[in-house]
């Protein structure tokens, strides 16, 4: 499994609209695409708009190809895009241990 993290900034007066576009976003489009296995998003306390997107992808692959060079990826960034403050920045990670 890997898992996706992007560190995103937005204007903390668009919270909740972007808090439901994100959600929208990742419920209809990025589900579609092949190898995705769940997110989460995490609103930072410390620094208004801030928020943590964490994907779950099958494979490296499944993020930087099949979903970054199709028509979802479009999709996804007219969703959430317009919010950006900044672009976001994107790290991938392997998963090492984890517990419940």
């Amino acid at each position: 499994m890997i898992l996706e993290h992007a560190d995103i900034r937005i204007d903390p007066a668009q919270a909740a609209a972007f808090e439901a576009a994100i959600q929208r976003g990742a419920d209809t489009v990025i589900a579609q695409s092949p190898g995705f296995q769940g997110y989460k998003v995490n609103r930072s306390i410390e620094s208004p708009g801030r928020y943590v997107l964490t994907i779950y992808w099958a494979t490296l692959e499944d993020h930087t190809v099949r979903f970054r060079q199709s028509e979802l990826f479009t999709q996804w960034r007219a969703i959430v895009g317009p919010f950006f403050v900044q672009p976001p920045v994107v790290e991938h990670f392997e998963l090492v241990c984890m517990s419940a």
